[in-house]
C-alpha cells in the first residue's frame, strides 16, 4: 500500500550553505521531496522546467537572473505553474515586493524556524490560503503603486466578491470563508475564480496585491483592520 504522493520542492539559492540547510529541514519531512537544487536564477528556470515541482523556494537576490526574473520566467513557460515562495533576508524588501506582483505565492525569512518553513511549503501546495497574509499587508501598504484612478475591474466586483476578496486578504480558508458568510464552500470557490478573473490575477496573492494597488483594501486607522 502506497502513501500519498510527496510534495516536489526546488530550491533555488546562490548559498549552498542555505541549500543545504533547506534540503536537510525539507527532507525530514515524509511528504516533502527535495528534487533540484539551483545557484543562479537562470538555473532556477533551467530546474524547474526540467523536475516540474510543486513548489519552488526562491532566492529573490542571485547572479545572472534575479528571483523576480526567474518567477516570471517560470510563470510564463509552464502550464500548470508550481507555486514559488520567495526565501529572503529581509522582510521589508522592495525585491520581495515585486516578486510577490509578478507571481510569488508569498515569502519566508531565512531565519525562520524549521516548522514555519515546512508548514509554508505545505500551505502554497494547498493554495487554499494567503501565506503570512500580516506581513503582505504591511509589505503592500508600504511598496503599493498606487494608481490614480481605481481600475474597472473594482466596479465590477459584486458585494458577495468584495467581501471574498476581504476574506483572502485576512487569510481564511475557502472553508473559513464559507462558514463567515454562511454559504456552501463551493458557492466560495466560485466567488474566488471570479476575483481571480475579473483582478487578472493568478492567485490570491496577486489579487491581493492588486487589491492593495488599486486602493480597495487600505489599513484601517482604529484597529489594524481591513476596509
Amino acid at each position: 500500500m502506497t502513501g500519498p504522493v510527496p510534495i516536489r520542492v526546488v530550491l533555488a539559492d546562490d548559498e549552498r550553505m542555505v541549500r543545504t540547510a533547506l534540503r536537510a529541514i525539507l527532507s525530514a519531512e515524509p511528504d516533502l521531496e527535495v528534487v533540484g537544487e539551483a545557484s543562479t536564477g537562470a538555473e532556477a528556470v533551467a530546474v524547474v522546467r526540467e523536475q516540474r515541482p510543486d513548489v519552488v523556494l526562491m532566492d529573490v537576490r542571485m547572479p545572472e537572473t534575479d528571483g523576480i526574473r526567474a518567477t516570471e520566467q517560470i510563470l510564463a513557460g509552464l502550464d500548470p505553474p508550481p507555486r514559488i515562495v520567495v526565501v529572503t533576508t529581509f522582510e521589508n524588501d522592495s525585491y520581495v515586493y515585486d516578486a510577490l506582483r509578478a507571481g510569488a505565492g508569498g515569502f519566508l525569512l531565512k531565519r525562520a524556524e524549521a516548522d514555519a518553513l515546512v508548514g509554508a511549503v505545505r500551505l502554497v501546495a494547498r493554495s487554499d490560503t494567503l501565506l503570512f497574509p500580516a506581513a503582505v499587508r504591511t509589505l503592500a501598504t508600504e511598496h503599493a503603486r498606487t494608481r490614480p484612478a481605481p481600475p474597472a475591474w473594482v466596479a465590477r466586483l459584486t458585494g458577495r466578491e468584495s467581501e471574498v476578496l476581504r476574506h483572502m486578504a485576512g487569510g481564511l480558508t475557502n472553508a473559513e470563508i464559507a462558514r463567515r458568510m454562511e454559504v456552501g464552500a463551493a458557492t466560495v470557490k466560485t466567488h474566488v475564480a471570479s476575483v481571480l478573473a475579473k483582478t487578472g490575477t493568478r492567485d490570491r496573492t496577486q489579487a491581493v496585491i492588486a487589491a492593495y494597488e488599486a486602493g480597495f483594501l487600505r489599513e484601517g486607522r482604529a484597529a489594524g483592520r481591513l476596509l
